[in-house]
């Protein structure tokens, strides 16, 4: 029996970061970029599409640890995909991600220290 694919439901952008609901979305976005793989393949998309093997060369990780993680980078919206004959490449799937990460880069750099001493965050 095949399996109903759940569609996400569009959100107001509208919605107050400070409402409790907007908060644990922010919160879920925001942990989509909070697991290091995920990130690390963000990063490298900010290069340019790649395939999945180009991925797993570049990461050093199992072919099935990085399609996991690109699967639910995609659900979420985190990066898109094209067919290129047999190979399917990725691609970021809204440019907006390349400026968070940019904008991360930047508050990274000016407290790196801090963050790294922090012995709250996990």
């Amino acid at each position: 029996m095949a399996r109903a694919q759940v569609q996400p439901q569009p959100v107001s952008p509208a919605l107050a970061p400070a409402d409790e609901l907007g908060s644990a979305l922010y919160a879920r976005f925001f942990s989509g970029l909070a697991d290091e793989t995920r990130l690390r393949i963000v990063r490298l998309l900010l290069e340019g599409p790649k395939s999945v093997g180009e991925l797993v060369a570049a990461l050093g990780i199992a072919q099935s640890r990085v399609s996991n993680h690109l699967s639910c980078l995609k659900w979420c919206g985190y990066v898109r995909t094209q067919r290129s004959g047999k190979y399917v490449i990725y691609e970021l799937g809204d440019p907006r991600i390349a400026e968070i990460v940019a904008l991360a880069q930047g508050v990274v750099a000016r407290n790196a220290a801090h963050i790294e001493a922090c012995t709250r965050l996990g």
